[in-house]
């Protein structure tokens, strides 16, 4: 006896709908976001339990809550919604979609699997990301009256005072508190990175996937808090797509008939770019590991394969693409195999 449940939750209630197999609706419920109200709703529910809700903030919560007690839970990406919406409707539409075996986004989720390290990934993510705004902000503020030439004076606690004392006594102030703010996140940056790298020396397949190139320890933990498992790709094409290098061609109106009355392909110039559904993290380290091959190992094979491709007439930007593509699969096939890279299978 199986029974389907589809959950809409939110930080203060939880919308549950229970449908049977042939898409009876059986039971609804709106319960209190809380650990031991839901856990002890499930176990109400007899028979085999298929658990789908949205991905969100509590997503990660709840399938480490509900588990233990399902046969199967599924997270799946919200789609775009038309016509009426609320919370009784989002999850009998959960429910439905898990029993007709029709969820076209399922998110992947192993809350078990190197939790400190992924805790670590996220926190040197933040402070990174939120620094580098900061920073932009700052600079902004001395181009907006028309200043130039200051580097990373700007950023230094030793060297921006004759900078600020270019500025309006207005915007000097501002620009102080830009400074102290931005003084803070650094420090709390290179605390976070502290402890990426002291969590990276507690997982083997990190010093594993060091060995590529231009793949230091903080990428490489990256890699592993991001993807946890190589076997969720079949492909490296699988891959591709997941860290946003897949090239994904548009067009319309392809074909056309020639003078014979056959319908031949049009030739028409078409839209290419690269996916959009993609991880960002994950497009961050395989570009700046190409950059660093690049930039940084002149000798090795895929730069060199790299300096061919520009003498044969393509745009930098793509044969930079290359690299990192190339790079991409290798490392898959490296996690997958457990095997260190090896620079002659790059020729």
């Amino acid at each position: 006896m199986d029974r389907y449940i589809g959950i809409d939750a939110h930080s203060e209630s939880c919308t549950v709908a229970v449908m049977g197999p042939s898409g009876k609706r059986l039971k609804e419920a709106r319960l209190e976001t809380n650990g031991q109200v839901l856990t002890d709703f499930i176990r109400t529910i007899a028979g085999h339990r298929y658990i789908c809700f949205e991905e969100g903030t509590q997503a990660e919560w709840l399938y480490e809550l509900l588990e233990p007690i399902a046969k199967e839970v599924v997270v799946q990406l919200s789609a775009a919604s038309h016509g009426r919406k609320n919370d009784s409707i989002d999850a009998w539409k959960c429910a439905d979609l898990l029993r007709r075996g029709d969820i076209q986004r399922p998110v992947y989720k192993a809350p078990d699997k190197f939790t400190a390290l992924r805790a670590a990934a996220r926190a040197y993510e933040v402070t990174q990301r939120d620094m580098v705004r900061t920073k932009v902000r700052l600079n902004a503020l001395y181009r907006s009256r028309a200043l130039s030439g200051m580097g990373a004076e700007i950023y230094d606690p030793e060297r921006r005072d004759s900078w600020l004392a270019k500025l309006a006594p207005p915007r000097c102030q501002y620009a102080q508190l830009l400074s102290e703010q931005l003084d803070g996140l650094v420090e709390a940056h290179q605390r976070a990175e502290c402890w990426l790298r002291e969590e990276a020396k507690k997982v083997p397949l990190v010093r594993l996937l060091e060995s590529a190139p231009g793949i230091g320890q903080i990428r490489a933990a990256q890699l592993v808090a991001v993807v946890l498992s190589p076997h969720r790709f079949r492909s490296r094409r699988q891959f591709w797509s997941y860290s946003a290098l897949g090239i994904t061609t548009r067009s319309s109106s392809d074909w056309t008939k020639d003078r014979n009355g056959k319908w031949v392909r049009r030739e028409v110039a078409q839209t290419r770019g690269l996916n959009r559904n993609r991880n960002p993290t994950l497009k961050r380290v395989f570009i700046g590991a190409a950059d660093s091959v690049i930039q940084c190992m002149p000798n090795h094979p895929l730069n060199r394969a790299y300096q061919r491709t520009i003498e044969a007439g393509t745009k930098p930007n793509l044969a930079r693409l290359t690299v990192a593509r190339r790079l991409a699969g290798a490392v898959l096939a490296m996690w997958k195999h457990r095997e260190v890279y090896d620079p002659a299978k790059q020729q």
